[in-house]
């Protein structure tokens, strides 16, 4: 009898461990970086690029006073989404891409904190990401009294824990997005009723960044740069009305 315990005990750890193992392997192996998004990884006249515990943007020749932190989508490299966080970043604000573990943004809910220190010179923050980001950075947003905005990019929150707080949210979303255009209208009730909202006609859930194709995902009826573009457009007007 103790020796069929025994093997049994044996047996569901080697399972155990193999599960973990698998799951690792799965969550380490991301999407992404496509050339595009290495490409603007290096700094060029507009935006200086550094690399090091977070990625960091910053205009070359102007002094920003809104941050925006990002963080990236589920199972994707943070990598992926540098062409349209350096593009933000040339129209004059800071922005901070954060890694996080397993490349799963709900396992480090809280990898912003340490941005703030960083930039003691930042009066208005901002977070956001794409997907499971921007529910890692809705829950950042909700428990973090120095951040006044937050932006979804193809996401929502997990709960109704911002509903009737003072932030400011932007969502932003395609026509095309793997979700379905239903769950962005059910999720709606789970925003501050001041949100604002942008739907990108054909855009999709994949273009938001630069990892090529998803599973799962529809087909965009526009280009990748053409989403982006009015992606970029959307967070810069919505930044700008910080210092107004």
């Amino acid at each position: 009898m103790k020796f069929k315990v025994r093997y049994i005990f044996y047996a569901l750890s080697i399972l155990i461990l193999l599960a973990v193992g698998g799951f690792v392997f799965w969550a380490e192996t991301p999407l992404g970086p496509g050339p595009e998004a290495l490409t603007a990884l290096q700094s060029d006249s507009q935006v200086t690029v550094t690399a090091d515990r977070f990625i960091t943007f910053e205009p070359a020749n102007s002094r920003p006073s809104v941050g925006f932190i990002f963080y990236p989508g589920g199972r994707v490299d943070a990598r992926s989404y540098a062409p349209p966080l350096h593009e933000i970043a040339a129209q004059g604000y800071l922005v901070v891409l954060v890694p996080v573990r397993l490349n799963l943004a709900f396992f480090d809910v809280n990898a912003a904190d340490p941005v703030f220190a960083t930039h003691p010179e930042i009066e208005h923050w901002v977070v956001g990401g794409h997907s499971l980001g921007g529910v890692a950075a809705s829950l950042f947003a909700g428990s973090h009294a120095q951040v006044q905005g937050l932006v979804f990019w193809a996401s929502y929150p997990a709960d109704e824990s911002i509903k009737n707080s003072d932030l400011r949210v932007l969502s932003i979303y395609g026509t095309r997005d793997m979700a379905g255009m239903a769950k962005f209208d059910e999720t709606r009730a789970l925003n501050p009723a001041s949100t604002q909202y942008v739907v990108v006609d054909g855009g999709n859930h994949a273009q938001f960044g630069n990892y090529g194709s998803q599973p799962g995902d529809n087909e965009a009826t526009i280009s990748r740069p053409d989403q982006q573009a009015q992606v970029v457009a959307a967070v810069v007007q919505f930044l700008a009305s910080f210092v107004k």
